[in-house]
């Protein structure tokens, strides 16, 4: 066992010292009667799968702790710990397939009877001892029965699960992945598993966003997710297809889907007749019927989107519908051609960021008919979990789309500015040299003519043959003129 192992496999609880780092996993393996196929059937795929998942799960660094479980009893305490360690790849995955290597069907203390099972109580031990509260990934591995001996209070125990998922704060988001997988054992036989992942927390949530949006888990698990949790949010996409009677006004899709808004300088009332693909992305729900209502935020200005139509009908995951709005972009808030903003965008764009807001009110969910078919073939005689009912509190859902109006303005106002600058530039230097400069200023004093040399800004005293102050001659970088002139003094600019 790895050097960061804290338990042996014999104890029950699952380890509570992990480090509740980012990204810490807890791999919850079910061993209770109605997984026999899986472990005793030779050809069967699931301890290879189970290992592939983890890796792909996981990266270097991550607490991850691995752990098997049924339902707890007397003597027969789970989940029960395998592993508990620090991920390090190459030696993580030797020990990962050495403990599912010895893992094996468990049974009821003192006889020869399968052990039941307990989902909620393996969820939530996951949650409260192994995380500690915090958060991280909780992923469970089943056949999505809890009781092979049709225990009574199965039903109850999957309310709780069911409550636990959906209404419970510490999980945030939930998918699941049905999984294929045809095995054949002594007493029973399967033709699917199922994977779940509860993310905790959110930044749980932000970990598992982050792990799907890197493909490494998709590489493992082919299957499209099922999405548990959350149905109140990002339910559609909306993607722009067409616009019209727009003059000055392009849109285009970026990279990430941000949706941007490219505005002539020059457009005084950008205005745009959008025609979107509305798409549903909430597998495996259809939207059954809905309200729809837009919005545009932009630029501190909250513009309600005017839609040809505000109703949604029958919207099959995966697919999509036209909807045609009106959308009206902020003018007041886009900046003028000759001010400071603009000047300093020329050549690139001012970008005005925002976001456009569509709500459904009066939503209402139905699970597609594909993905009951198909939940029929994996799971042959058994009941839809209750886990795939939304819940009845979710009447709506919203969806946003990033918006970037960007103002495109031309080089002239720069070239216009540079040129005030540099204008000025050039009259300050004038200046400067215009004051350092001596000049010459003739002044008649007494019929004699008298040569000064004077800077701009200085003033100068003038005395008449006796000496006696009698005037003083102030320069400006504009002349020469005399001040403080003495009563009867024969003193005069020029010869």
């Amino acid at each position: 066992m790895s050097r960061y192992a804290c338990i042996p496999a014999s104890v029950a609880l699952l380890c509570a010292s992990v480090p509740a780092l980012a990204a810490s996993h807890v791999f919850l393996i079910q061993n209770s009667g109605w997984m026999e196929p899986f472990y005793t059937d030779p050809a069967s795929p699931f301890k290879p799968l189970v290992a592939e998942i983890i890796m792909a799960a996981t990266g270097p660094g991550d607490p991850m702790v691995l752990a098997a479980f049924n339902q707890s009893l007397p003597g027969a305490p789970s989940p029960r710990a395998l592993l508990s360690l620090k991920v390090d790849p190459v030696p993580t995955r030797r020990e990962v397939v050495k403990a599912l290597a010895a893992l094996e069907v468990a049974h009821k203390p003192g006889g020869t009877a399968l052990a039941d099972t307990d989902l909620n109580e393996a969820v939530g031990s996951a949650i409260g001892t192994a995380l500690g509260g915090k958060p991280g990934l909780v992923w469970l591995v089943t056949n999505n029965r809890n009781s092979p001996n049709n225990d009574q209070a199965t039903a109850l125990r999957n309310r709780d699960f069911y409550q636990l998922i959906h209404r419970g704060d510490a999980i945030s988001k939930a998918l699941a992945f049905p999984l294929q997988m045809p095995v054949r054992g002594a007493q029973y036989r399967a033709n699917g598993l199922m994977v779940y992942v509860f993310a905790v927390g959110a930044q749980g949530a932000r970990e598992l966003d982050a792990l799907l949006l890197s493909g490494r888990l998709q590489r493992v698990i082919t299957e499209p997710a099922a999405r548990l949790k959350p149905l109140d949010r990002d339910t559609l996409r909306l993607v722009p297809r067409k616009v019209s009677d727009a003059p000055g006004v392009a849109f285009s899709m970026a990279p990430g889907g941000v949706l941007h808004a490219d505005v002539d300088a020059g457009t005084r009332a950008p205005a745009a007749k959008i025609e979107w693909n509305l798409e549903n992305t909430i597998y495996p729900y259809t939207i059954a019927s809905a309200t729809l209502a837009a919005r545009s935020v932009l630029g501190g200005e909250n513009r309600a989107i005017e839609l040809a139509s505000t109703q949604v009908s029958k919207l099959a995951p995966g697919k999509s519908a036209p909807l045609a709005s009106t959308m009206q972009l902020p003018v007041t808030q886009l900046p003028g051609t000759w001010s400071l903003k603009a000047v300093t965008s020329a050549g690139s764009a001012y970008v005005l960021p925002g976001r456009i807001e569509l709500q459904l009110s009066e939503q209402r969910l139905e699970l597609s008919q594909d993905f009951r078919q198909r939940m029929a073939t994996l799971f042959p005689g058994d009941p839809l979990p209750d886990i795939f009912t939304p819940p009845a509190q979710i009447k709506g859902s919203s969806a946003a789309l990033p918006i970037e109006v960007r103002v495109h303005y031309g080089v002239g106002p720069l070239l216009a500015a540079i040129g005030a600058a540099l204008a000025l530039l050039g009259a300050a230097a004038w200046a400067m040299l215009a004051m350092a400069r001596p000049r010459k200023a003739y002044v008649t004093v007494e019929d004699e003519l008298r040569t000064m040399q004077a800077r701009a800004g200085t003033v100068q005293p003038i005395y008449d043959k006796a000496g006696n102050k009698v005037a003083q001659l102030k320069t400006t970088l504009f002349g020469h003129q005399l001040i403080d002139l003495r009563e009867g003094a024969q003193v005069r600019l020029g010869r």
